[in-house]
């Protein structure tokens, strides 16, 4: 039975980078089935692969240490903010762990006041994944330093941001 690939789902490259699918989608000129899927990490881009390459077997003769019997393998991501999985419905995928809640705060908050408290919390117990997120979302140069110094940057950044462009939030 081939393997069905659903949009939304998430997947593990043989390499360890997570990925998930945007679209399965159709070739205009050839009528090819395509997978359209987005890193879950760096610059986020946006790729696009044959269907019958995504499912593929690992090629064992180039790849001889790969852990993955597949090229990309289904994943269970586990959602913070409820602890659940849906590994109820598949109990072999194990789980991976998503987003710092007080990030999910931070994306979330409707007002800078919110966003702060959010970064309080991130700045005691974030790491640098998150405020690279923090960084992406804000389209802010990246500040070298601790997390501590990093979150008083970002602060400093959103106190100037409250000032000059009131309640409107990007």
């Amino acid at each position: 039975m081939e393997r069905q690939i659903l949009p939304g789902e998430f997947y593990r490259h043989f390499k360890n980078k997570l990925y998930q699918i945007i679209a399965v989608a159709t070739h205009s000129e050839t009528g090819e089935a395509m997978v359209v899927y987005q890193a879950l990490y760096g610059d986020f881009r946006v790729y696009v692969r044959p269907y019958a390459m995504f499912i593929s077997k690992v090629d064992r003769k180039k790849y001889p240490d790969a852990e993955q019997e597949y090229r990309f393998e289904k994943v269970v991501l586990e959602d913070v903010r409820t602890g659940r999985t849906s590994a109820d419905e598949d109990p072999d995928q194990e789980p991976v762990s998503g987003p710092h809640p007080a990030l999910l705060e931070f994306m979330d908050a409707e007002s800078f006041a919110g966003k702060r408290a959010a970064l309080r919390k991130l700045a005691q117990e974030g790491t640098q994944r998150e405020f690279d997120s923090i960084y992406l979302v804000l389209d802010m140069k990246p500040e070298p330093g601790s997390i501590r110094a990093q979150a008083a940057a970002v602060d400093r950044f959103l106190a100037m941001q409250e000032r000059y462009d009131g309640s409107r939030l990007r």
